[in-house]
């Protein structure tokens, strides 16, 4: 009986054991033909389409977005038909506005630098991130990520993303430094659009 109990217990501290070493994290790549790029995402994404109106206009936006504890991965992409050209530039400012007086209305702050990033013909273009601390009472209560890219595609279309990390856990380590962790700085170095 002894050793029944002594197996069992030894059993069961291999599974803790186990289970405690499992990663939070199933970086997996993703591929969005639809969308025209690849991702690596760290689990798999749920995937969400809808349409946004714009100035008597309506887009087709897909969301595609993980969550892991507090932190939400995720990339959205609007498809702007090449007759729609002219909206671009007003549509991509509308995007970042959103995002970023946000955190200024919080009591936030935004801090902008250079980036680079990868097409899927491995060429390597300049874009910005933004690390922005959105504040509630005061407080850093969330930390984000963004980064907007525009592609135009062979037709004409012009497809913008938006890839961002969110962490909802209160956190008052620097935004910039908490982001280029790998946990984080993979997602945004392995996203490659046509």
């Amino acid at each position: 009986m002894f050793r029944g109990i002594l197996k069992a217990a030894t059993l069961l501290a291999a599974l803790v054991f186990l289970a405690a070493c499992s990663p939070k994290l199933d970086w997996r790549t993703v591929q969005s033909p639809q969308e025209r790029y690849t991702a690596l995402f760290p689990g798999k994404p749920d995937k969400l389409e809808r349409r946004i109106p714009y100035l008597d206009q309506e887009f087709s936006q897909v969301l595609e977005a993980v969550k892991i504890d507090d932190v939400i991965y995720s990339i959205s992409t609007i498809q702007l038909p090449a007759n729609q050209s002219p909206s671009l530039n007003q549509l991509l400012m509308q995007l970042q506005a959103n995002v970023l007086d946000r955190a200024k209305a919080s009591g936030g702050d935004v801090t902008v630098e250079d980036a680079f990033y990868k097409t899927a013909d491995r060429q390597r273009l300049p874009t910005k991130d933004y690390f922005l601390y959105l504040k509630a009472n005061g407080k850093t209560q969330q930390l984000m990520r963004v980064r907007w890219i525009n592609r135009v595609a062979s037709n004409g279309d012009n497809w913008i993303y938006q890839i961002s990390v969110l962490h909802a856990g209160a956190s008052s380590e620097n935004a910039k430094t908490f982001f280029t962790k790998e946990d984080y700085e993979n997602f945004f170095s392995d996203f490659s659009p046509e």
